[in-house]
């Protein structure tokens, strides 16, 4: 299957502005990729851009990745002002639920539509730019919380579960077109994101070890990324046991209640 090189194109990153996006666009850079960093903070990810220096070049394009037709556009620009698109890593996630009031509605529904609207609103035009090439690799990030259902991570970890379910079909439906679709599930990583979060993060990764472990990743044609190892197993176990024995084990080991305020 198809893996992207500097050679074949270059790299586009969305969510670029901080956390794992970030240190992803500069490890793409350092193995000289030109990365087009894509987020709504303008003032970071030209500082981004502006502070790599070495192999490879990063490119700030600013955009609102939930805004469906801004998201064709940026694509179409990204062609047509640097060439074709060889690697996206669809990466803008975050979780607006209140950890206390975790069934608000409207939270519920914005953290759906950064996590999963961002991802198919990328989608859309890279296929269609890519499938007349007849190759590209596409990656996106979901989580370890979309394997199974975790008390306290109820509309983000679906919203993950529904973008392993996509990756998954589009695996299947776009190697024939010789489009290569990864999924990258990582466990608790030391962002923005995690920093608030006001319970226990077992096997919690620095970011910058998360980012090497998902740009290697990348350098392969394996489905699935997934790390630490220890979390990702755990989870897959359970996610093969019966509800009897599955519902106990995980109300006691694995839920993520506040244990502050």
């Amino acid at each position: 299957m198809f893996v992207a090189t500097p050679a074949d194109g270059v790299a586009w990153v969305t969510g670029a502005s901080s956390g794992i996006g970030r240190h992803v666009t500069m490890d793409l850079a350092k193995r000289g990729f030109t990365v087009i960093a894509t987020a709504r903070r303008v003032t970071e990810l030209e500082a981004l851009a502006a502070g790599h220096h070495g192999a490879g070049r990063i490119v700030a394009m600013p955009c609102d990745t939930t805004d469906t037709p801004a998201m064709a556009d940026l694509v179409t620009r990204i062609v047509a002002d640097y060439g074709s698109i060889a690697l996206a890593f669809l990466n803008v996630g975050s979780n607006f639920v209140n950890w206390l009031e975790p069934f608000e509605a409207t939270k519920g529904w914005a953290t759906f539509e950064v996590n999963v609207k961002s991802v198919v609103n990328g989608l859309d035009p890279l296929v269609r730019h890519m499938k007349p090439l007849k190759r590209g690799q596409i990656v996106i990030n979901a989580s370890l919380s979309g394997y199974v259902g975790l008390t306290g991570l109820g509309y983000y970890g679906a919203s993950k579960a529904a973008l392993i379910h996509l990756g998954e079909t589009l695996r299947m439906q776009l190697a024939p077109a010789g489009i290569t679709v990864q999924v990258v599930s990582p466990g608790f990583v030391g962002t923005p994101l995690t920093s608030g979060a006001p319970f226990p993060m077992p096997f919690l990764m620095p970011v910058e070890e998360a980012s090497r472990r998902i740009v290697r990743g990348m350098s392969r044609s394996g489905f699935e990324i997934t790390f630490p190892r220890r979390l990702s197993y755990i989870l897959k176990i359970l996610r093969i046991l019966p509800h009897w024995a599955y519902f106990p084990l995980a109300s006691r080991f694995l839920s993520f209640k506040p244990t502050k305020k």
